[in-house]
């Protein structure tokens, strides 16, 4: 099926998510980017032939990366002026953009999207807090799809979780979501290892990798991006331990080191699931089920999931913790980890 037929085509869809989360100028530039799109052949050519789901893809997003990618290089000097909020033109910005850019476009297009949220790791701590009233052990920590490996330093940052503190105190990085319901367990969290595994690992000791990373922020959301700079500034002072290669076969290889007495293991993900294939899901879930079913009181196993639903329609935090294998929904949450509706 035409994924740009009738007249609801991706970009208008996901402009209208980007509108309820706030960006309007992201909407903007979607909206715009689909009326136009016909002056790109290369891109409208991929777009239209990509195999699969366009939304688990991603693509309005990746598109709007390369948009905001060519703003923040000057070219062409309307889209730049655009961004730049010295005028409105949208059509007339997006459109000299298309002609002029196709390629480049259409290059960046093919490549993985890259947001790396820092924000989303309030949640992932919340859900380690939990787990830590529960055990009362250090964790080591094991990402499935890192990026560039910004959340495996979360415990270097510091966080205000619904009125609890947590995390390290005068952190460059303040994450402090808007927060609905209880707080979190006032549960110390103390991270002895992380490391994590991605396809295609970002350094951000590249200066190209450092800019792909900011393109991905929405432009009218200027606190996010300062966050991400500050956090590539403590990665590159702290740098995560990536390995490149496959989730399920890295995830195999960590669960069958012996975990050591006294310390819980945790895996967590954030908007990885939906580039996974069927049958890697399944990979990993029965991976992490059987690892669960070794667990015992003194070696326990937590998995963190922030993803979205099947349905795509939220976005929802699970906690499933071993030897028990009690299951539990902490938490609602915006996909970027803006705000956090938590249950508990």
């Amino acid at each position: 099926m035409d994924k740009f037929s009738g007249s609801r085509g991706e970009f208008v869809r996901q402009a209208d998510i980007a509108r309820a989360l706030g960006s309007p100028f992201v909407a903007s530039v979607l909206e715009a980017g689909e009326r136009h799109l016909a002056r790109a052949p290369r891109t409208a050519a991929l777009i239209q032939s990509w195999p699969g789901d366009p939304s688990a893809a991603a693509l309005a997003m990746r598109f709007n990366a390369a948009i905001h990618a060519l703003a923040r290089r000057g070219r062409p000097r309307r889209l730049e002026s655009l961004y730049r909020r010295q005028h409105d033109d949208f059509d007339g910005a997006l459109c000299a953009a298309l002609v002029s850019e196709d390629d480049f476009i259409a290059r960046w297009m093919r490549q993985p999207t890259q947001t790396n949220e820092v924000n989303r790791a309030a949640a992932i701590l919340a859900a380690l807090m939990v787990a830590g009233e529960r055990f009362g052990l250090p964790f080591e920590l094991l990402e499935l799809g890192s990026s560039a490996g910004l959340n495996l330093n979360l415990a270097h940052y510091a966080y205000d979780l619904g009125g609890v503190a947590a995390g390290m105190p005068g952190s460059s990085v303040q994450i402090a979501p808007t927060w609905h319901g209880a707080p979190p367990p006032d549960a110390a969290v103390e991270v002895c290892g992380a490391r994590g595994v991605d396809l295609h690992p970002l350094d951000v000791a590249d200066e190209a990798t450092r800019e792909r990373l900011m393109s991905f922020v929405f432009a009218d959301q200027p606190a996010r991006a300062e966050r991400l700079g500050n956090a590539i500034a403590l990665a590159r002072r702290h740098p995560p331990l990536i390995t490149c290669g496959d989730a399920v076969s890295w995830l195999a290889d960590q669960l069958d080191v012996p975990q050591p007495e006294g310390r819980c293991r945790a895996i967590f993900h954030s908007m990885v699931l939906q580039y996974l294939g069927p049958e890697d899901r399944k990979a990993a879930t029965d991976l992490i089920a059987a690892a669960g079913a070794r667990a015992t009181a003194d070696r326990p196993l937590a998995w963190i999931s922030f993803e979205w639903t099947q349905a795509r329609t939220e976005v929802q935090l699970w906690l499933t913790t071993w030897p028990s294998g009690e299951a539990r929904h902490l938490a609602t949450c915006h996909p970027y980890g803006a705000w956090i509706d938590w249950r508990g």
